[in-house]
């Protein structure tokens, strides 16, 4: 029962991303990381912040929380979904669901 409740559920996530032309992951809302360098990172769909230090900076997402860990880490844009992270980018590392 529940594997069919999965499968119909990602047939509908899957035709309409196939409708409307979209990844699949922006349609079911996951996650999205954008690297530049190790100077910066984008990160869409996250649901807040759980840590924020100048070292590691804990966002919670729906595919759960992203540790990012560095130095002289620091906000540079935080809107309800998106974040951008500056600074010296060491490590990224998904430790569970929140």
């Amino acid at each position: 029962m529940e594997r069919n409740r999965r499968d119909r559920e990602g047939g509908v996530l899957a035709a309409a991303a196939e409708l409307f032309d979209l990844p699949a992951d922006i349609v079911a809302g996951l996650p999205r990381l954008e690297m530049v360098g190790s100077r910066q990172l984008y990160l869409e769909h996250h649901t807040g912040l759980l840590a924020y230090t100048e070292e590691q900076i804990d966002a919670n997402t729906t595919a759960g929380v992203l540790r990012v860990r560095g130095e002289r880490l620091t906000l540079l844009a935080m809107t309800a979904g998106e974040l951008r992270i500056g600074g010296k980018i060491d490590s990224l590392e998904w430790v569970g669901p929140c």
